[in-house]
C-alpha cells in the first residue's frame, strides 16, 4: 500500500563535489541548504546580502557585482536609529553610514570573485511580490519596516521573473563559462501577502523558471523540486514548525537526503559521512574528560581529522 505521493527527481547532470565552490542566493531555503553543506564542509559562501525572496533583488546584486559598480554614499539611508541600503536584508545594517558603505562593497567584491570560480551557484526564489519605492521608483529586497504607505506591492509576471534570471545567468556564465546553476522554489509559503496571493506568487515563480529552464537546454541548469516536495510528499503539518508555515527540522533533513541523493557525487558519499563521523565526535561531552577511555578516544578522533584534512586540503574543523 502506498501512502504518499513521490516527487520524481532527475539526477543533476553536474553533481557538487569535495572540489566545488558553492555560492547560495536566495531565501532563507538557501540558509538551511548552505548550512547543510557547510556542516559537510563543502566550500560555501551563503548569501553575502543576506536573505533575499524575490527574483528582481536577487539579480540586482548579481549585476551589480558583475559590473563592479559600488554604492554610494547617496543610495543608503538612516532609519530607526541604523543605516540601511534598500537592495540588502537587515543582517547588513550598520550604525554607521560608513561602515555600511565599506561593507556593502566589500560584499561586492566578495560576491564577483566567488562567481568567477565557482563550480556550481544554487538560486532559491522565495516569493514574485515584491516592493517599489514610490518616492524613487526602485525596486527594493528589503523594506527595514520603513511604513508600507512609502511602497507600492507588485506582483511580477511570470516573463518578469524568467528576464531577471535569464538576464543574471547570461552575465555569470559569460563570466565563468564552467559554472552550473541549480534552482529552486522556496517551500516556506508567504501567508501575510495572503493564501491566494502566495499561490500566485509561486505559481508565477514556477512558471517563470520553467520557462527559462526550456529555452536554456544546453546551459547547465537544473532545478531541484523543493517546493514540490513538501507540498506533495510532506503533506501534513508535523513538518511545519508552529507558525505553520516554515518547514522543521524533520522536513529540512528530509529535502537534504532528497537533495544529496540527486545532486552530490556518489563518490563522495564516503567523505560526507566520514566528515559526520568526526562532527558528532567533535560535539561529544565527556562524563570523565580525564580518563583513560575519553583520551584515546579524543587521540583517535584526531587521526581521523589528520587524515581526512590530507586528502581535502580546504577541510577544516
Amino acid at each position: 500500500m502506498k501512502l504518499q505521493t513521490q516527487v520524481p527527481i532527475s539526477p543533476s547532470s553536474f553533481p557538487i563535489t569535495y572540489g566545488s565552490e558553492i555560492v547560495l542566493l536566495g531565501s532563507c531555503f538557501a540558509n538551511h541548504i548552505g548550512a547543510k553543506l557547510g556542516y559537510y564542509k563543502f566550500s560555501t559562501t551563503l548569501n553575502p546580502f543576506g536573505i533575499l525572496f524575490h527574483p528582481k533583488a536577487l539579480a540586482n546584486l548579481v549585476e551589480r557585482a558583475l559590473n563592479n559598480s559600488e554604492y554610494r554614499e547617496d543610495e543608503l539611508f538612516s532609519h530607526q536609529e541604523q543605516w540601511h541600503s534598500f537592495d540588502a536584508h537587515s543582517d547588513l545594517s550598520k550604525n554607521s553610514k560608513e561602515e555600511l558603505l565599506l561593507s556593502l562593497n566589500q560584499q561586492l567584491s566578495l560576491t564577483r570573485q566567488k562567481l568567477a570560480t565557482a563550480a556550481h551557484l544554487i538560486l532559491t526564489l522565495g516569493t514574485a511580490w515584491g516592493y517599489e519605492h514610490t518616492e524613487t521608483g526602485k525596486w527594493v529586497a528589503n523594506c527595514h519596516k520603513v511604513p508600507q504607505k512609502e511602497f507600492k506591492k507588485v506582483l511580477s509576471s511570470p516573463r518578469d521573473v524568467m528576464e531577471s534570471l535569464s538576464g543574471i545567468i547570461t552575465k555569470i556564465q559569460q563570466l565563468n563559462s564552467k559554472i552550473a546553476i541549480y534552482i529552486t522554489i522556496s517551500p516556506v509559503r508567504h501567508l501575510k501577502d495572503g493564501f491566494t496571493e502566495n499561490q500566485r506568487s509561486k505559481a508565477h515563480l514556477i512558471s517563470g523558471v520553467h520557462h527559462l529552464l526550456q529555452s536554456n537546454r544546453q546551459n547547465k541548469l537544473y532545478y531541484f523540486p523543493a517546493y514540490e516536495l513538501v507540498m506533495d510528499e510532506l503533506r501534513d503539518y508535523r513538518f511545519y514548525e508552529a507558525d505553520m508555515v516554515h518547514p522543521n527540522t524533520l522536513a529540512v533533513d528530509y529535502i537534504w537526503e532528497k537533495f544529496r541523493a540527486a545532486c552530490i557525487s556518489k563518490e563522495d558519499i564516503a567523505t560526507m559521512e566520514s566528515v559526520a563521523e568526526i562532527q558528532k565526535g567533535l560535539a561529544h561531552k565527556a562524563f570523565n574528560p580525564t580518563s583513560k577511555q575519553h583520551l584515546a578516544f579524543k587521540e583517535a578522533l584526531q587521526k581521523k581529522i589528520t587524515d581526512l584534512t590530507a586528502a581535502h586540503p580546504h577541510i577544516s574543523f
